[in-house]
């Protein structure tokens, strides 16, 4: 059994769901990203979803798109993302980490040497958003050969058909898109997230993670309350961007927002 599905029987098990952060790597500076992961865990974190900083990352809103350029503007590689995975595996053996990003510069790298160093750095599943399973069985096979999951999107837009075929490629578990638009877009309607997820269980016994839209303890509640995970992004990265200078100002701003959302996800 893989890290992920490790996590989900645990956190099953113990009648939780599961808090799933992201942070863009690199951002605001690379030398952060090992202590940034760090302080996720220690605040609650199950899972952490890690961006590769990407000149166009169109499903994102302005927050993550402006944590991308910090990030790059630091000139921050994948390859350097992986070395801090590997650093963080020297003292967290547990915790899944999944990659989140766009197709781009894994082609630059190679299908297999990505997939091979993702392994060998402790990478549990990859997220890519801009590769759908109908365009991807290859490389998809090449990830899974390596031991990676591969974790799609759906979106409300999704049709119950391609819901079905997404559903059958995927693994580890899926990401619910909660709302019409790029990240952190609008108020998200959880009685329709419910209604969508209740579909969803019908095609598939993978969990189901809820993001966009989340940015508070009290929308983290409801949202786990029908969901088997919680992820939360761009309201984390605001948290980078207001002191993006200041290492001790964000992670006491980290830590402050993930304990109010891990507190409210438990009662």
């Amino acid at each position: 059994m893989n890290r992920i599905d490790q996590c989900f029987e645990k956190l099953k098990q113990n009648g939780k769901k599961a808090l799933i952060p992201y942070i863009t790597g690199g951002d605001p500076k690379p030398d952060w990203t090992l202590d940034l992961m760090h302080t996720l865990v220690e605040s609650g974190a199950d899972i952490i979803e890690l961006g590769v900083p990407f000149s166009d990352p169109m499903a994102d809103g302005p927050t993550i798109q402006l944590a991308c350029e910090r990030a790059l503007e630091h000139g921050t590689s994948l390859r350097q993302l992986l070395s801090i995975v590997s650093q963080f595996r020297e003292t967290n053996t547990e915790t899944p980490v999944v990659l989140m990003g766009y197709l781009n510069p894994v082609e630059v790298m190679g299908y297999d040497a990505f997939a091979k160093a993702a392994k060998d750095s402790g990478i549990d599943g990859v997220l890519m958003v801009d590769m759908p399973p109908e365009e991807s069985v290859d490389v998809a096979d090449i990830f899974k050969s390596n031991g990676l999951e591969m974790i799609y999107l759906l979106a409300p837009t999704t049709p119950p058909k391609r819901a079905e075929l997404i559903c059958a490629h995927g693994s580890g578990y899926l990401y619910y898109v909660s709302v019409k638009g790029v990240t952190g877009s609008a108020a998200l309607d959880v009685d329709d997230v419910k209604q969508n997820l209740d579909r969803i269980r019908t095609q598939t016994d993978l969990p189901l993670g809820v993001g966009f839209g989340i940015k508070d303890g009290e929308t983290a509640a409801k949202v786990a309350k029908v969901s088997d995970a919680v992820i939360v992004g761009s309201a984390l990265v605001n948290c980078i961007a207001k002191q993006p200078d200041d290492l001790n100002s964000i992670k006491s701003d980290l830590v402050a927002l993930m304990t109010e959302i891990r507190s409210a996800m438990d009662v």
